[in-house]
């Protein structure tokens, strides 16, 4: 069964509900709460989808993030240095499931405007492959 596809779709409608808040500057506190939640939902999508898009077109199976990311580098989806962003990226979202913390909620609004762009690579990628 075909669930990369429903699936990518939805990833679409979320990073792009994240694009809106990500190109803007100076939030308010309540906006960049609205970014960080966008942000941990395109997140679980797009690990998601990456797990589906591993098990459907490369025949592999990964059942945790990291695992997804680690088996994405070596199909050839990520560079090294990718894939250090996406585990980065894995750590950054796991802070948000388990802290919150002021400084560190300002830190990653910042880290979210890369993340954005790249997660809208690795759709991109996905899309075409």
């Amino acid at each position: 069964m075909d669930r990369l596809t429903p699936r990518m779709a939805k990833a679409g409608d979320a990073l792009q509900r994240l694009h809106e808040v990500a190109i803007r500057d100076d939030l308010t506190a309540i906006e960049r709460d609205g970014l960080i939640q966008r942000f941990e939902f395109c997140y679980e999508i797009m690990w998601k989808c990456g797990k589906d898009y591993l098990r459907e077109r490369e025949g592999l199976d990964a059942a945790s993030p990291k695992k997804v990311m680690r088996m994405l580098r070596e199909v050839g989806m990520f560079s090294d240095a990718e894939t250090e962003r996406a585990l980065q990226m894995a750590d950054d979202r796991n802070m948000t499931a388990h802290t919150y913390d002021e400084q560190f909620a300002i830190a990653l609004a910042k880290r979210i405007r890369g993340y954005e762009r790249f997660m809208q690579d690795w759709y991109g990628r996905m899309l075409v492959s």
